[in-house]
């Protein structure tokens, strides 16, 4: 199985780590011989028709390199990658932009155009233009896999698509982002002011310098909208969830809902007629209720009742296995 990495940031540089240490396993388990054939990030892209050497990718992805320290490296585009290099998956690991999808959503559709199967942790695409790329994909008949793009490890969508589908989803709730999490609980736990257990997060690496996507609940609204399309059939946009971020809550409150056997968290709730995202009273001992960077989902659902999963949502290596989880899952389905 021939991959092509589109982005060699964090998530690329995991993911090639995971693969490499995983090898073994694949096959054994599952008869899989990945083959790394490309990897490309803004400065250009390393091919190799015949698969890159796994120890070289494995040590530039431990120096944080970019893929113009590689030593067969070639300063073409992404695009072009994709229409030249000839793989059966594209993985589309680049930033999010969840404004335009870009320059996510180009490399998905020329991939799917070029008959890749493509396996995406980019929430940028999935939320500008959900519907379209399932139509193309389904059109193209490749497969599109995006379990990685909600709750990281979390396998939020697979559960509901495949675990729970006896079930009608009537709602889900979720704890969807690790920093505004991280933040609430340290609140909660010293009754510090948001404003230093801000800078505190910031210094530990937990919150960006430039903490907006997460605090005005941005990111978790992005989630909602895949989670809401993806699983309960809408066609949701960003503009339509309402949402308000954490920026004003305040040790007192947090103390006063500590008093009523309550926490306050960052909760996204998606139904078939609302999509909101806010701090919310979450019942002490509640599914929802989590610590630290932990996320958590809660689905409603008419036959089952109430089923909650909770594990880590951020970091290469747990992403990584969202990502895996989906190759393995686009390989049994070709086969």
């Amino acid at each position: 199985m021939r991959l092509l990495i589109i982005g060699f940031g964090n998530l690329g540089r995991g993911l090639v780590e995971s693969l490499a240490e995983k090898k073994s396993f694949l096959y054994r388990r599952f008869g899989l011989k990945p083959r790394v054939v490309g990897v490309v990030d803004d400065s250009g892209a390393a091919t190799n028709n015949k698969g890159l050497d796994w120890r070289l990718l494995v040590k530039k992805a431990y120096q944080k390199a970019k893929v113009s320290a590689f030593p067969n490296y070639k300063r073409i585009s992404a695009v072009e990658a994709i229409e030249s290099v000839e793989c059966e998956i594209v993985f589309e690991l680049t930033p999010t932009n969840i404004q335009t999808g870009e320059p996510g959503l180009t490399h998905i559709k020329k991939a799917m155009k070029a008959g890749r199967h493509v396996i995406t942790s980019n929430k940028g695409p999935l939320v500008v233009a959900f519907r379209e790329l399932e139509h193309l994909a389904k059109k193209q008949g490749v497969e599109f896999r995006y379990s990685a793009s909600v709750g990281g490890a979390i396998p939020v969508i697979e559960l509901a698509r495949k675990l729970l589908a006896g079930n009608e989803v009537l709602e889900i709730q979720g704890v969807l982002n690790g920093t505004t999490n991280y933040i609430l609980s340290r609140m909660a736990e010293e009754g510090a002011p948001f404003d230093q257990v801000l800078r505190e997060a910031q210094e530990l690496g937990i919150a960006e310098k430039d903490p907006t996507l997460d605090i005005e609940g941005i990111d978790t609204a992005a989630k909602l909208v895949i989670l809401s399309n993806a699983i309960l059939g809408r066609d949701v946009k960003f503009k339509d969830v309402r949402r308000t971020g954490i920026a004003r809550i305040t040790p007192q409150a947090i103390k006063l809902a500590k008093e009523t056997g309550n926490t306050i968290k960052l909760v996204g709730v998606a139904t078939r007629q609302t999509v909101e995202v806010s701090p919310k009273l979450v019942p002490l001992g509640h599914p929802l209720a989590v610590g630290g960077t932990l996320n958590a989902v809660n689905f409603k659902l008419d036959l089952a009742r109430e089923i909650s999963i909770t594990g880590f949502g951020a970091g290469p290596r747990e992403t990584s296995s969202s990502l895996l989880g989906d190759l393995i899952d686009v390989c049994r389905t070709i086969a």
